[in-house]
């Protein structure tokens, strides 16, 4: 015979841990599609294919934006009978769709910067600057307002790193500007492509990994499985644990269930509540899994398992 507890826990009114920073992400995507504009016209004034690919990759950052915060409209739905985690998972599912959007920007961009090379253009750099300006100061705004959230959420956080990565694009396209007036290089403006593309291809493959061990149910980074089942262990009357599991459901929500047995002498000198608090406590205590489900076995059911699986 087993004992099953489940201890939860919420984070907040708003959910998963990206719906307290809804507010920001839409700032930051107003923010974000208007400077788009402002680029795409810039880029066209001014003949730089800096501006421009700096303005596809605002373009997608919009779309990420726009998909962030619809991953948190549906991940703060209320679980149903079949959902019982409810769609906390489509923040992840954002923050993935993402990555793929800026390696796409990120390899176009590249592409693009190549045959700028190949097919040398005039480009003004007085107004590549002015408008290199106008792109690092609102991305430095959207920047301080995802600060915060993006330490707590892939989704926001994916946001933060597309921002960054437009912040210093701006900051390459006015540094290329710069060489252009100075010297009349023109090649400048390829280069300053070059490395925007360079910036978002290795941020990107990063949070990617992280999107993907969530997807494929990896145990949280902050996650010892070793020091889990050793602390599970260590506590009086068990005697063993197996089925022991933690994955993540969503960016803060970390999870974790096991199967744990118990010497049957321990099991009616203190009671399945004590150890289950015992248990809860341990692993509240030493680690950041605070939502876990134990089942108590006496020795000797999981071979009874084993034999019902068969």
């Amino acid at each position: 015979m087993g004992a099953g507890h489940d201890h939860g826990h919420t984070h907040g009114a708003g959910g998963t841990a990206a719906a307290a920073h809804r507010g920001t992400l839409r700032v930051a995507l107003a923010i974000t599609l208007a400077l788009m504009v402002v680029e795409i016209i810039g880029g066209v004034l001014a003949d730089s294919l800096a501006l421009v690919a700096d303005a596809a990759h605002m373009a997608t950052d919009a779309l990420g934006l726009g998909m962030a915060l619809l991953a948190i409209h549906f991940a703060n739905r209320p679980p149903s009978r079949n959902r019982t985690f409810g769609y906390a998972r489509a923040e992840i599912l954002a923050a993935f769709a993402n990555c793929l959007l800026l390696l796409g920007v990120g390899g176009y961009v590249l592409y693009e910067a190549v045959q700028r090379f190949l097919s040398p253009a005039g480009t003004h750099g007085g107004l590549m600057i002015v408008f290199g300006l106008i792109g690092l100061v609102a991305n430095s705004v959207s920047l301080t307002l995802l600060m915060r959230g993006q330490k707590e959420s892939l989704n926001v956080r994916g946001a933060f790193l597309e921002v960054a990565a437009d912040a210093l694009g701006s900051l390459a396209v006015m540094i290329s500007a710069a060489v252009i007036l100075l010297t009349g290089w023109q090649a400048a403006d390829p280069i300053a492509s070059l490395a925007i593309g360079l910036l978002i291809v290795p941020r990107t493959v990063k949070l990617l990994r992280e999107t993907l061990d969530v997807l494929l149910e990896a145990a949280p980074k902050n996650v010892d499985m070793a020091e889990v089942r050793a602390h599970i262990l260590a506590l009086d009357g068990v005697e063993d644990v197996h089925d022991l599991h933690a994955w993540t459901i969503t960016s803060g929500l970390p999870v974790l269930s096991a199967h744990v047995v118990v010497s049957s002498e321990v099991l009616s000198a203190i009671g399945h509540e004590k150890l289950l608090h015992e248990l809860q406590g341990c692993l509240g205590h030493h680690f950041d899994v605070e939502h876990c489900t134990f089942q108590l076995e006496p020795s000797g059911h999981a071979e009874h398992e084993a034999r019902l699986c068969h």
